[in-house]
């Protein structure tokens, strides 16, 4: 109880009987206590003093316990955000996790619950800063971001990418990991699901407890029950002796439930009930224990659509559906390409004791950017691995890759255009020279431009490798060229050379 001592508490009720009844539970675990019955009243608290957590009913004279949520966001302060809302108001809670809520509580709200969700909150808390602020100190500046920690960085540097969406993905992540909302992953198999789920607890303040992975559709159906909540010595034949489930291995930690679609009907009802009551009953059990996990699930259905086909409960879809994170296939992201076979290289390297690490030639480079990627990550892993341990050189090919030498380059395309035309004795037969050679083969280049670009859906970067291009050598040939991409498709325009626009602007 005395670490309890160092914790300031602020509970913001209307309702005068259900205060006292919060403020009483929580005084008996030894929190220092301030109360609020408004939004207001809430403001005036906060300006003068740092709280450990706010617990906050949804529904106030004033306002709505979102404001107070907002106004924690907004200032960047240190509190964890515990909001209650009515019976059966689904959709109030997903707001006010998505808004930053640390966990929720539904009316009537059970007492030990209530103990449990604020104990996991004060566990998960970051070193403490609830001292009290002087009269008339400056609360921390509107749009504060904390600079991130040394775990934080070191867990999202595995999310190997600059592209945009790889970008929102650590976004995604760094916000989600600072609360309880269960979040779903969705996306193609071999998009790194499972990676991403362990960077979500290896950013928050549970990385020290267990992560526990389970593949719902690799367990029996009728062994799903035992595994998840786990048995008693004697519940079935052959359990001889006791044995913990999923849930309570998890406890204090994080439970990702990797395709998630895959689980029966029957076991979904049993999965909902956990995660509504934070308890488990073992196989063979009269009591339920309960269990503090944080639930992160994932998979490459399309849940809403299994939803509306009857095949998944949509109870369970919404609880775990508060926070959705889709990670985009690799055929998406190709800029990524480089940067992702490096790493993989270099993890191959380091776990085979290699000396130095393999590289790719630039014909393996262009034969991956032509690659579809039907498999994703996984694919492009189960590539280099294969190309390593066939290949006897330093330098991999595309058919150590096994996959089709990408077409010619753009520049030897144009070598044996400009070559000399060797004339017979005979007469001519072939057509007739052009008059401007240079605008021909311009021509011809655009074509060639144009053809890739089709080809690879309009992706520069693609269709540039495929011609043995740089990114941004595609752009120049383009920008030359007058061959534009939009919303529309591609778009031929006026020939200039960028060189010579270079002094204006």
């Amino acid at each position: 109880m005395s670490s309890s001592n160092h914790h300031r508490l602020l509970v913001v009720d209307d309702e005068p009987d259900l205060r006292t009844l919060y403020e009483l539970t929580l005084l008996r675990e030894g929190y220092d206590i301030e109360t609020a019955g408004s939004v207001e009243d809430a403001r005036l608290l906060l300006a003068e003093h740092r709280f450990s957590a706010v617990i906050t009913d949804m529904r106030l004279p004033d306002g709505t316990g979102l404001d107070i949520l907002r106004q924690i966001e907004a200032e960047g302060r240190p509190e964890k955000a515990i909001v209650i809302t009515a019976y059966g108001s689904a959709e109030n809670a997903v707001s006010a996790l998505k808004a930053g809520a640390y966990d929720y509580l539904t009316k009537p709200v059970d007492l030990k619950q209530f103990r449990a969700v604020i104990a996991s909150a004060l566990n998960d808390e970051a070193p403490p800063q609830a001292q009290e602020l002087a009269p008339g100190a400056p609360t921390p500046s509107a749009g504060h971001v904390a600079v991130p920690s040394e775990k934080s960085r070191s867990a999202l540097s595995r999310l190997a990418g600059g592209s945009p969406c790889m970008q929102q993905v650590r976004v995604l992540i760094d916000k989600v990991s600072r609360s309880m909302a269960p979040v779903l992953l969705w996306g193609e198999s071999g998009t790194g699901k499972e990676l991403v789920a362990r960077a979500i607890h290896d950013v928050s303040n549970r990385a020290s407890q267990p992560f526990i992975a389970v593949n719902c559709g690799a367990i029996p159906e009728q062994l799903l029950e035992a595994e998840f909540f786990g048995f008693r010595k004697g519940a079935f034949t052959g359990a001889s002796e006791e044995r913990e489930g999923f849930f309570q291995a998890a406890n204090g930690g994080t439970l990702f439930l990797d395709e998630i679609g895959d689980l029966p009907l029957a076991m979904q009802s049993k999965l909902l009930r956990a995660i509504q009551e934070r308890a488990v009953r073992a196989v063979g059990a009269t009591q339920e224990v309960h269990v503090d996990v944080r639930i992160i699930s994932a998979s490459h259905k399309d849940l809403q659509a299994e939803v509306h086909a009857g095949r998944f409960r949509q109870d369970l879809f919404y609880r775990l559906n508060v926070i959705q994170i889709t990670l985009p296939a690799l055929r998406e992201r190709l800029e990524d390409l480089p940067m992702l076979s490096q790493r993989i290289l270099e993890r191959i390297a380091h776990e085979s004791g290699m000396t130095g690490v393999p590289q790719l030639s630039l014909a393996a480079q262009s034969a991956l950017l032509s690659h579809r990627f039907p498999g994703n990550v996984r694919e492009l892993e189960n590539l280099l691995h294969r190309a390593v341990a066939l290949s006897t050189q330093h330098i991999l090919e595309p058919e150590d890759l096994g996959l089709a030498t990408p077409a010619p380059s753009l520049e030897t395309i144009e070598v044996e255009v400009a070559a000399p035309i060797h004339l017979s004795g005979t007469p001519q037969t072939h057509a007739p020279l052009p008059s401007d050679l240079v605008a021909h083969l311009d021509q011809i280049e655009r074509d060639i431009l144009v053809q890739a670009l089709e080809k690879h859906r309009l992706n520069r970067t693609a269709a540039g490798a495929s011609l043995g291009l740089s990114l941004r050598q595609m752009r120049y040939r383009m920008a030359r060229l007058g061959v534009q991409v939009n919303d529309q498709g591609i778009v031929l325009g006026e020939r200039f050379d960028p060189d010579a626009d270079t002094e204006q602007g």
